[in-house]
């Protein structure tokens, strides 16, 4: 994939999604965690599953429908983003005191306890 670790945005935010689901998902929940339309999240699906990362799966509730999950290359490619996050995150509080570390950490815990639901 180009772009970095990775790759297209959007099939980053695809992958996130899905590891972050209980469960598969289909595609119209894709394009809604993604942000994207149904259309969009459609060729997302097919570039994911053409580069190995998702796998189709017949929906047990409905036989005309697939769910998407994450292949195990899919769940690989997820830890590497997640450890490429914490990695950058880590280098960019090397530079912060002990004390600054301490107040970021409250003011990011106030906003998101104000963060409407």
């Amino acid at each position: 994939m180009s772009r970095g670790l990775g790759g297209p945005p959007a099939i980053v935010r695809t992958i996130e999604a899905l590891a972050k689901a209980k469960e598969a998902l289909g595609v119209s929940e894709i394009a809604d965690a993604v942000g994207v339309d149904q259309p969009r999240a459609s060729r997302l699906v097919q570039q994911g599953v053409a580069r190995g990362l998702f796998a189709r799966e017949a929906d047990p509730d409905d036989a005309r429908r697939t769910r998407i999950a994450l292949t195990e290359q899919g769940l690989r490619f997820a830890h590497g983003i997640r450890n490429h996050q914490r990695e950058s995150l880590n280098t960019a509080l090397e530079s912060f005191t002990d004390e600054e570390r301490t107040e970021l950490a409250r003011l990011l815990t106030k906003l998101a306890n104000s963060w409407p639901a």
